[in-house]
């Protein structure tokens, strides 16, 4: 196993018996939260399938030409995680027949494969459905709402767990970011690395918000409405969410209803927002309800 890919150890060893068993199937259909390593894995994966001895730690020129990121036999569809439009499933099935260079399998893996449009799902389906006997498709998703129903069942589900906190920390230092953080924040986080370094590169604005939470009982609400600063509009629907997760632990945690009431206003503002209602006022509605829920409501808690 590759010590650099943390979590889903169970994962990937069922992953390693189905490659040393030679019963690696046509399509599977990789499922779980973004930022937990379904990409890693996936390659994990892929070298094995490519692998022409099935040994760990392998130097076979299958395994060097994979390493040096010049497989001939395997195609990384959609790796930055954009829109996945016709034209590039069409690239894919151009090359679906033609018989491996170098292994005795051809992977396809598809990234995100959840943002294919329906019209590049339908132009994969009927690969899918007729697949040469040398393929492997792996399809990567963290939605599979959005996949079409015909494209699910062609593919074998395996489900993948959030990291725990130690492994989301291990990760962390690999990459080298500071794990000195508050169980709080790594809540926040829900087990995907994907999610804590996109909070941690604004972690100086969510710690605001934090201080902003916990000066709600000491402020007048005219105090509160002329700093409010915080809320730059360029990062507003994560400033946001990071609210209605804080609001929501802290109500979970202390089991305080007033700060689980707050979360709805949140959302509306969310919505509000997203709906090109006016900003400011969408925000300084926000900030009163909140306000008027934390201080006025006390005989609720």
């Amino acid at each position: 196993m590759e010590t650099r890919i943390k979590g889903n150890l169970n994962k990937r060893k069922e992953l390693d018996k189905i490659v040393q068993s030679n019963s690696v199937l046509h399509s599977y259909l990789f499922i779980g939260q973004e930022g937990i390593g379904k990409k890693e894995i996936a390659k994990e994966f892929a070298k094995k399938v490519l692998c022409l001895t099935k040994e760990n730690n392998c130097n076979c020129k299958s395994c060097l030409c994979f390493l040096s990121n010049n497989h001939p036999d395997l195609q990384i569809v959609n790796e930055e995680g954009d829109i996945i439009k016709i034209n590039q499933i069409r690239q894919i099935v151009q090359t679906v027949y033609e018989k491996p260079i170098l292994s005795t399998k051809k992977v396809y893996i598809i990234n995100d494969s959840d943002k294919m449009t329906k019209e590049a799902q339908n132009s994969l389906l009927k690969t899918l459905e007729e697949p040469p006997t040398y393929s492997v498709f792996i399809l990567i998703a963290s939605n599979q709402d959005m996949l079409l129903n015909t494209i699910k069942s062609r593919c074998t589900k395996i489900f993948f767990d959030n990291l725990n906190t130690n492994e989301l920390k291990e990760v962390l230092c690999q990459k080298g970011m500071e794990i000195d953080l508050s169980d709080k924040m790594i809540n926040l986080f829900n087990g995907s690395v994907g999610k804590a370094l996109k909070i941690l590169e604004k972690k100086d604005i969510f710690e605001q918000v934090d201080k902003f939470i916990d000066s709600l009982t000491e402020k007048s609400i005219i105090d509160l409405l002329n700093n409010k600063e915080i809320f730059i509009k360029e990062n507003i629907y994560e400033i946001l969410e990071y609210c209605l997760a804080s609001f929501f632990n802290i109500g979970k945690e202390t089991k305080d209803i007033r700060y689980l009431n707050c979360v709805k206003y949140i959302q509306e503002t969310i919505n509000r927002i997203k709906q090109n209602s006016n900003f400011d006022m969408s925000i300084d509605y926000m900030l009163l309800k909140i306000w008027e829920e934390v201080n006025e409501n006390n005989r609720r808690n």
